[in-house]
């Protein structure tokens, strides 16, 4: 069993910063992918970013390359976003999820076997 908490949302201005975490409990927390989502208000659920298990091989979606990083500290069995330049439009629940059967970064939400609570990231001044 594995269980995902995401801490770090907020409210910022647009142009800030908001580095989520998402904390893995679990034997097997470190042979997972870890895969970021965010649900928009009145938008369907979609991919933000993922890590594999490694933390070696990643992925984002477009409109957030170049402005959020996805990292994993294994010692510490959490996974970072860091979300720099937000707009408004990013304003969303950012929910974390866990991938621990292929272990690779995938960027379909069909492939992850564990999700989190979420976590409000509000942009707005």
């Amino acid at each position: 069993q594995l269980q995902l908490v995401e801490s770090g949302g907020g409210l910022v201005q647009p142009g800030g910063s908001l580095r989520l975490s998402c904390a893995a409990s679990g034997l097997t927390a470190d042979q997972a992918a870890i895969g970021w989502f965010r649900q928009r208000p009145g938008k369907e659920r979609e991919v933000v970013s993922c890590i594999n298990s490694e933390g070696d091989k990643f992925d984002y979606a477009d409109p957030m390359k170049g402005r959020f990083t996805i990292s994993r500290d294994n010692t510490k069995s959490t996974v970072y976003l860091q979300m720099n330049s937000l707009k408004p439009e990013d304003t969303a629940i950012y929910v974390c999820a866990a991938d621990l059967t292929t272990g690779w970064c995938n960027t379909a939400d069909y492939e992850y076997d564990y999700w989190g609570q979420g976590t409000q990231v509000t942009v707005s001044t």
